[in-house]
């Protein structure tokens, strides 16, 4: 990052409200998920303001992409096979497959689990396939293609519908070097600042900082996933009182490979 592209500092948060919007359904190719997240909030009585961020769960954006497909559609390579059955838990060999096939590089496997770097640079178990949660059975979701653009889309829309300035993240649920757990990360963003640099700034003891960068669009995602709930079929949260607007994209922050200090 260049010095003149440096995030800025924002002010923090005096009063942060986070709230699900429940009753949106189950979603299929081709789905306005504007409209339904718009209908969802007006029947909550809790309508868009300006300055909102919209943090939408990764599946329900690719089930509206068509980011779906069929284990019955997936033929499994000897590799998959030999990954699949090789371990002390068994899996299905079409579901390594459907992995290996979103995955740019395989960074560690211990199987059945695989951790990949995904074309978009991600680097997750399983290069974000997952068959939970996915409309049937034996069914998968993967990542949307290019989960930027889909969440600069879903921006353009909800602004379309409710004449509206928000902001728009796109998330899914990653673990972390040496850490236990998952939560919920920004893998798509638009209207946002997704990253804020303090350095430069001096703290409350007059220490300078120098390598201080908050990653605020995986800190939205994480409260947005406390109201959301796991298992309660809430797709979509709104997080309020933030003053993040801004222009970046979720691609800022993916690690570059060459200060990954964990591969």
């Amino acid at each position: 990052m260049t010095e003149g592209t440096r995030p800025t500092r924002t002010a923090p948060a005096e009063d942060l409200r986070a709230f699900a919007l429940r009753g949106i359904p189950e979603l299929c190719e081709g789905d306005d998920l504007a409209a339904l997240i718009v209908a969802a909030a007006t029947r909550a009585g809790r309508h868009l303001e300006d300055g909102d961020v919209v943090v939408v769960a990764q599946k329900a954006v690719s089930k509206v992409e068509g980011r779906v497909v069929a284990l019955a559609d997936v033929e499994a390579s000897p590799r998959a096979v030999e990954i699949a059955t090789s371990g002390e838990q068994q899996e299905d060999p079409r579901r390594i497959q459907a992995i290996l096939d979103e995955t740019a590089e395989v960074v560690r496997v211990r199987p059945p689990l695989v951790i990949s770097e995904t074309r978009h640079g991600f680097v997750c178990a399983s290069a974000g396939v997952d068959a939970s949660n996915t409309g049937g059975q034996e069914r998968l979701v993967l990542l949307p293609l290019d989960p930027d653009a889909s969440a600069r889309a879903l921006r353009d829309r909800l602004q379309e519908l409710t004449g509206r300035t928000v902001g728009v993240i796109v998330t899914d649920s990653f673990g972390r070097a040496w850490r236990t757990g998952t939560t919920d990360v920004a893998i798509g963003c638009a209207g946002i600042r997704p990253l804020v640099d303090w350095h430069g700034h001096t703290d409350s003891d007059g220490y300078v900082l120098h390598a201080t960068t908050i990653a605020v669009a995986d800190e939205i995602a994480g409260a947005a996933e406390l109201v959301r709930g796991k298992l309660d079929a809430a797709p979509v949260a709104v997080v309020r009182g933030l003053d993040v607007a801004g222009d970046g994209t979720a691609q800022e922050l993916v690690m570059p490979k060459g200060r990954d200090l964990f591969r």
